[in-house]
Parts: structure tokens; sequence; C-alpha cells
């Protein structure tokens, strides 16, 4: 059993709390506790049962095992460019990018696996399968992927060594105190929740710079350009939340008390990708924010 540490003073209900701090569907949650997989204080309880701070929770995530290829369900993939090295996809939001240890949903991967299966064996081990680097479940946008392994080498130097530019669109939460700023806390995994935890560098963690640019600021949100010289694990997210402007739609990264946008998904949209092909070519690749966002955006009231 894990132990979560919950921050919440004002009692909440399991679930929610549970759901806020884990990356977990309120489903598959509500299964858990009914499993008595969730303890509150040592004993079962219900999704309805209040919990905050002083409460001890221990929690069981049965592993399930993990299918690297699945042939039950297909992805469409919108390819925006392609030659004999690598694939550039728009990753839809809602899509895992390779298998989990907690999710056995069809993947990325296994969308690239079923076009060609000679990827299979690209990358570092078989659930990558070409994949580079990675996009958040519900964070859309640009991704690169190789098809040979030479391709891979070649794709991986350049975000190891900082030589891609990476830009993103994302609406975030109050008013930005500068038109533009540049976030450079350290990123590591908080050991009382378990997720990714923005930091002074005092306090250890990796590396992380995030600069971003006011695009345009409404009453009680900023939409943003921003641009990210690593690639840390929610670095965006943990980012944006540390300095109190967490990202739209987040159930992950939120101020206590905040009001949630129910939009299914986090306004996190990876726009641009600039990177140098195995070819010697340098290429830019852009994705068009989405539809659903677009809709969120002119739904807010203008300054």
């Amino acid at each position: 059993m894990k132990t979560l540490k919950l921050t919440n003073e004002v009692p909440e209900r399991l679930d929610k709390v549970l759901a806020s701090m884990l990356d977990l569907s309120r489903s598959k949650l509500t299964k858990m506790i009914e499993k008595g997989e969730v303890l509150v204080d040592g004993k079962t309880a219900n999704k309805k049962t209040q919990v905050s701070r002083e409460n001890k929770i221990e929690y069981h995530i049965e592993k399930p095992k993990i299918k690297l290829f699945k042939k039950q369900k297909t992805v469409e993939l919108d390819i925006i460019y392609e030659d004999k090295d690598v694939l550039v996809v728009n990753k839809p939001a809602g899509l895992l990018v390779h298998p989990t240890e907690i999710s056995t949903d069809t993947t990325l991967r296994d969308a690239l696996v079923a076009r060609n299966r000679k990827v299979k064996k690209v990358g570092d081990d078989e659930k990558r399968a070409g994949i580079v680097h990675r996009l958040d479940k519900f964070t859309s946008g640009v991704l690169i992927t190789a098809k040979t392994q030479k391709a891979f080498e070649h794709l991986k130097a350049q975000f190891k060594e900082r030589k891609t530019t990476k830009e993103y669109t994302a609406l975030v939460h109050g008013t930005m105190p500068k038109p533009y700023d540049t976030i450079t806390l350290t990123i590591g995994r908080s050991k009382s929740t378990g997720k990714m935890a923005a930091r002074p560098e005092s306090q250890g963690g990796k590396s992380a710079i995030t600069h971003y640019e006011v695009v345009d600021q409404f009453p009680h949100h900023a939409l943003l350009n921003v641009k990210i010289e690593t690639g840390r694990t929610n670095q965006i997210r943990a980012h944006m939340f540390a300095i109190k402007h967490p990202i739209v739609g987040d159930p992950l990264y939120k101020q206590r008390d905040q009001k949630l946008m129910n939009i299914d998904r986090i306004f996190l949209h990876s726009r641009e990708l600039t990177i140098t092909l195995p070819s010697g070519e340098t290429k830019t690749f852009t994705a068009p924010i989405p539809k659903k966002l677009k809709e969120v955006l002119k739904s807010i009231p203008k300054l």
C-alpha cells in the first residue's frame, strides 16, 4: 500500500480529493474504493467519505499486464509530415503516447506499430517504437517519431542537447504579473503526492527552463505562448502551477478551491516544433489550435 499525504484543510469527498492528486479517472478511483483498495485511517471507506490533511490515506493500484500491441481498436493518425526517416503527427488530446503501468488504453505507440510493424524495434525499448519525446495524455499537438534506429539516435541527441525549439499555446488562470518571463524552478517528483513539483534549486530536482509571453489577457485568464528549453515530465503544468497560474482544465495541478473549467482536457497545445531532420534539413512543423480550444477562447469574456 502507498501512502498519500493530503493538503486540503477543509474536508472534501474522498473520490474528489484522489482525482485531484492521482492521474486516474473518477471511475477508476471509484472501483478502487469499492474494492477496498483505498483505506482512510486504516479502514475501508466509500467515495463520499469526507477527508482532509488530518487523515491518513493508503491506496493500492493493481498493475495490469501491459499489452504493447492491440488490434481491437485503431487510431487514425493526423499526419503532418513524413519521409523515409521520420513521421510527424498532430497528437489528439486523450491519447497516451506509450503504454504505462496503470493503463491499457490504446496508445500512439500502438498506432505507429499498426501502421508500420518495422518501427516496433526502433528506440531504446519495445514500448517506444520510434517515439523520441512525449506529450501528456491530455495535451495535443506536434510530435515527431523516428522510423529507423539511426533516425531515432539523431533526433534523440537533439532533444538531449537542447537543439530543438518547442512552442506551446496555453490558457492559464489569473492575471499575469509580467508580459513575459522565464521560470527556472527545478522539477522533481514529490514524495508526498507522487506528482512532479517545481521548486528552488536548493531543494533539489532537475534543471527546467520555461519561457512565456502573454498573447492575450482576459479578466480571469491569460493566453500564453510558451517555449521550453528542457523537456521534464509535466514541466509546463508544474511551472505554471508553481507561480500560481495553473493551466485551465488541469485536474492535477490546480490551486486549492480553484474552480475547474470543464473542457475534458487541459488547455495546452504543442503548436510548433523546429528540428533538424536526419537529412540535414531544418524544418518547422506546426499544428493548428484544436477547434474545441478555439471555442473555449470565444466563450471567455474580454477585458
